[in-house]
């Protein structure tokens, strides 16, 4: 007779061939229920495809404020403290000269250095904080190989519960998703 941590050890053996399970919506207004529900049920792996940005989804789904924003200010911020370090080491250390009695170095007349560093930094922390943050590259999703997937991007809608969430259980996962209403519930393989 099979002990529980052997029927846990085949499911877990069986879960890891499965990326998820998705279900396909036909409105916004549905999928945007589902996904309240989805979140109110404690799922914490799971995802929303729509073809176009659904005003509140990120509330809908739960999902916290970006860290990107932060990371734009922590570029910005040393951009211009770069910049000033940049202006000041050529101009009062590197090569001082005197002009007219002006100051070796000022905050005024290096502030187009400034300013350019400033949004060239804040630029790299966006798209490195993007690149890093959303896990890129990925050439590769097991969604890509869903035929409905293709049409998340014309008029479908569609959310995708993951296995790697403790909730996701096959079957229960299934019914789950046609209690919200799903069209079509699809089984993705890695």
């Amino acid at each position: 007779m099979p002990t529980d941590s052997d029927v846990s050890t085949a499911m877990n053996e069986r879960n890891e061939s499965i990326h998820g399970v998705a279900c396909t919506f036909r409105s916004p207004s549905d999928v945007f229920h589902a996904a309240e529900k989805v979140r109110d049920a404690g799922w914490k792996i799971w995802d929303v495809h729509t073809p176009f940005p659904i005003h509140g989804m990120d509330q809908a789904m739960g999902l916290p404020r970006s860290k990107v924003p932060r990371l734009t200010l922590l570029g910005g911020v040393t951009g211009f403290i770069t910049g000033c370090l940049l202006t000041w080491y050529m101009n009062s250390y590197d090569y001082p000269l005197v002009v007219g009695g002006k100051p070796y170095w000022s905050p005024i007349f290096p502030f187009p250095v400034m300013y350019e560093c400033t949004i060239l930094f804040a630029a790299f922390g966006t798209f490195f904080g993007q690149f890093i943050l959303n896990r890129l590259p990925r050439h590769h999703h097991p969604l890509f190989d869903l035929p409905q997937f293709a049409r998340t991007s014309d008029d479908t809608f569609m959310i995708v519960l993951e296995a790697r969430d403790k909730n996701f259980h096959l079957d229960e996962s299934r019914n789950f998703l046609l209690s919200l209403g799903g069209q079509e519930i699809t089984v993705i393989r890695e």
